[in-house]
């Protein structure tokens, strides 16, 4: 029988309703690591090669829309709708602190020298934490035109730029002066914004619409129109020739940077899917879903015959007993809230 490439992801239980953002960590000393954000109020952490649970944050009493880790993978942060954005220890599943807000919070992002957290929600406010003084009054920048619906930092912290639910556009802001500098235009409001790895393009996702834009000069490198309306998009981390896209259609799309041609597509979400991320290295993708699960794919399906009977779970056996061994070592000197 004729070969054919299927894709056969690492099926990722345990939250309870549905899964609204993933975030990697870069590659620390143990490996990498998957934070997931839920509306069950609970984000989960995971191993990012094999996507095995290694402990879930208690402490929210709403939906979490938001979740990240610090650049070291030892602290992690989460923004919800109980008007509040929480600092885990990631390693014992602590909570180090809540700033509480007056409204949902919808994002939140570590600086990349790990020393400030960014959060933004439906008050229009960007707020900065100094993670050195935990009681201190945050620095807000509140001229946000719309409820901010994602964050991220640009430029070794000197820049951040934030989207809004209701308004199309990204804006870019310069932290000394606290004022917008640049307004990247698009036709609906942008659901997904990805700093790329080394720094150099900012992915954007906007109704049926892919983006990519040069992070330096702020200038429209590539634009792509989608099969569906899509709510997010990644660049590959390592090379940068591929992204996947993922949305109304419950497939994840893959496709050529440099030409828009879909490469491949990835059926087994049974709902709309809310966030696709490269894994660090960019072997893997995970997406996650209204149907409450995450899937790992790889970037290079096997080769299998059609027929073969697969089993769900089935990661690459010298990779999982690697990982295996790393999230081991973590519990057995940790202890993380059970799920």
């Amino acid at each position: 029988m004729e070969k054919k490439k299927v894709a056969l992801p690492l099926v990722c239980h345990g939250h309870s309703r549905p899964v609204v953002d993933l975030f990697y960590s870069p590659i620390t000393p143990d490996g990498y690591f998957l934070i997931s954000a839920s509306k069950d109020s609970t984000p989960m952490l995971r191993n990012g090669e094999t996507g095995d649970w290694i402990g879930t944050f208690e402490g929210h009493k709403g939906a979490v829309w938001s979740s990240c880790l610090d650049t070291n993978a030892l602290r992690a942060a989460s923004a919800s709708a109980d008007f509040s954005a929480k600092l885990w220890d990631a390693l014992t599943g602590d909570e180090l602190h809540s700033f509480e807000h007056k409204h949902i919070v919808r994002a939140c992002a570590f600086s990349e020298d790990t020393h400030h957290l960014l959060t933004g929600g439906v008050e229009k406010i960007l707020r900065i934490f100094d993670l050195n003084r935990l009681d201190a009054a945050p620095r807000e920048v509140d001229n946000s035109p719309g409820s901010v619906r994602t964050v991220a930092w640009l430029h070794s912290d000197q820049t951040i730029l934030s989207s809004c639910s209701d308004t199309s556009g990204v804006r870019l802001w310069d932290l000394r002066s606290g004022k917008i500098v640049q307004t990247l235009e698009t036709k609906s409001p942008v659901t997904s914004a990805e700093v790329s790895q080394d720094g150099r393009y900012i992915t954007t996702a906007d109704g049926s619409t892919v983006k990519f834009w040069d992070s330096n000069h702020f200038e429209l490198v590539k634009s792509y129109d989608m099969p569906c309306n899509v709510e997010s998009a990644s660049l590959e981390p390592k090379h940068g020739n591929k992204f996947i896209a993922g949305g109304e259609d419950m497939w994840v799309h893959v496709f050529d940077f440099h030409t828009g041609k879909e490469l491949g597509c990835n059926k087994g979400h049974h709902g709309p899917i809310h966030c696709v991320r490269f894994a660090p290295g960019g072997e893997s993708y995970a997406s996650g879903s209204e149907d409450g699960t995450i899937r790992i794919w790889l970037t290079s399906p096997v080769s299998r015959e059609e027929s073969d009977a697969v089993p769900g779970n089935a990661p690459n056996p010298k990779v999982k007993a690697v990982a295996d061994e790393v999230t081991r070592k973590i519990k057995s000197s940790l202890h993380i809230g059970t799920a």
